[in-house]
């Protein structure tokens, strides 16, 4: 179906296959990316799941509802193009994002 490529901070590279329809977090925990903590499960409430997004793919994770929003601002190593993964559902337009990590989790 196509893959995601997660990129440490370091530059390690995890490639996972798309299943479309899981969250973006789920992704990274049921392949053991190193760098995702997921603390809160995935209910938009830690900001353990933080995610640089490339520009370019922006459009395709759509855009933030208003939580996320809030919890994006309490980050300390947040930017313009920072999602929180569990908030992303995955859909096969993906194929070939490139999500990279932050150093710190919240």
């Amino acid at each position: 179906m196509g893959h995601i490529t997660f990129i440490a901070h370091d530059g390690a590279q995890t490639a996972v296959e798309i299943e479309a329809g899981k969250s973006l977090m789920q992704h990274a925990m049921d392949h053991g990316v190193a760098g995702i903590d997921a603390d809160c499960g995935g209910a938009c409430a830690c900001g353990t799941c933080h995610v640089l997004l490339d520009t370019t793919w922006l459009a395709a994770a759509g855009r933030p509802a208003d939580e996320e929003t809030r919890m994006l601002a309490m980050l300390s190593e947040g930017a313009a193009t920072s999602r929180l993964s569990c908030q992303i559902q995955v859909t096969e337009a993906m194929n070939g994002m490139l999500v990279n990590l932050p150093e710190f989790q919240m």
